[in-house]
């Protein structure tokens, strides 16, 4: 039988009511820029999982303070971090949704400010920090990078403990998916590409080393994370540059691969991030979703696939599914603009049946 967008989805033991997936999306919102959750949090989770999303995924969360992108990012470097998601997940959960947090680390690209307020490298004197990558060359913005330092072999296994913290703590939290950022050329996909990780020791390299931090965060968050509850790893698929060594599609489908044996249970496939140079094709609809129908043709294992990228329209987010190119819609921006994204794709797909509108809500459905 052909699933569709409204076909539960089970991975691990956790079943997924349907197919829709809240993206992770910054908000730059944590009020004293101590990486704790606040209403607005709540209030863009929450609203999402009223308007009937299988999972709703925090945004990118830093495991230490130095791995947060700007100084407003949501943390999950204490407990304290971990309570204040809490009061989230049980509500997420109570509307029949699957509360999901992205672990992060931004490596060279942390400490700048927030997108409305430029965007910019933030120096330590200005409320920045001095940021880690795989070597000591920053990230090549226009304006002076904050000071970069290459990680050592204990730092780097330091970063590992701090993602298994990170997740043992967001499943005291109440959160269901766990998933590992290694995209859009922070930390972990600066250890993947080439154009970032000229590194010559065991962590550098060739494509074995150059994996090797990647997957040993995975294993990490999969030894802490239940069996009966999936890991996720969010890759770019390419960096985009092809006129130069980079990171490419050929390379994910055999790091997805070693990502499923070291515990993934789903690819969320996206792109880019690691350069400015970045070649980036026409951002129309669905302008990335070819890249997560090349690892699905083109892996080996099992893994579930999760496809992202201009995903706009109820029909668009169903094909992928009936079509067998992706598992789950990922959809960003499209839920910015209507919350209640899948209660209306449930309509238009004549579905009706598949969500549960809220009682307070009916009246308007």
């Amino acid at each position: 039988m052909t699933a569709d967008l409204f076909t539960p989805l089970t991975l691990a033991e956790t079943e997924i009511p349907n197919r829709v997936m809240v993206s992770p999306m910054c908000q730059y919102s944590c009020e004293d820029r101590d990486g704790l959750a606040t209403d607005w949090h709540f209030q863009h989770l929450a609203s999402r999982a009223v308007g009937g999303a299988g999972v709703v995924m925090t945004e990118a969360t830093a495991v230490e303070p130095r791995g947060r992108i700007s100084p407003e990012d949501l943390g999950i470097w204490s407990d304290e971090h971990a309570d204040a998601l809490a009061e989230t997940t049980a509500f997420v959960r109570d509307q029949g949704s699957v509360p999901a947090i992205q672990l992060a680390h931004a490596g060279r690209k942390a400490s700048t400010s927030r997108p409305w307020e430029g965007h910019d490298p933030l120096q330590p004197g200005d409320g920045g920090w001095e940021v880690v990558g795989p070597t000591d060359e920053p990230y090549p913005y226009e304006a002076d990078a904050p000071p970069t330092s290459a990680m050592t072999t204990e730092d780097i296994a330091d970063v590992r403990e701090s993602f298994a913290d990170a997740a043992r703590r967001a499943r005291d939290a109440g959160f269901e998916i766990a998933e590992v950022h290694a995209a859009h050329g922070y930390l972990l996909h600066e250890f993947l590409s080439p154009v970032t990780n000229t590194r010559e020791d065991e962590y550098g390299g060739d494509f074995e080393g150059r994996v090797r931090f990647p997957l040993e965060v995975i294993e990490a968050v999969r030894e802490v994370w239940p069996s009966d509850l999936p890991v996720f790893v969010r890759i770019s698929a390419t960096d985009w540059l092809p006129d130069r060594e980079s990171w490419t599609v050929e390379q994910s489908i055999r790091f997805a691969d070693r990502a499923a044996a070291a515990g993934a249970d789903l690819i969320d496939v996206s792109c880019g991030g690691v350069h400015p140079d970045q070649e980036v094709p026409s951002a129309g609809p669905g302008y990335q979703i070819r890249y997560g129908r090349q690892l699905r043709e083109g892996v080996e294992s099992d893994v579930a696939i999760g496809a992202v990228g201009g995903i706009t329209t109820p029909e668009q987010a169903d094909s992928l599914v009936r079509n067998g190119r992706a598992d789950l819609a990922i959809v960003g921006r499209e839920h910015l603009r209507d919350p209640y994204f899948t209660l209306h794709a449930a309509q238009q797909l004549d579905r009706e049946d598949a969500v549960e509108v809220p009682p307070q809500y009916r009246r308007a459905f």
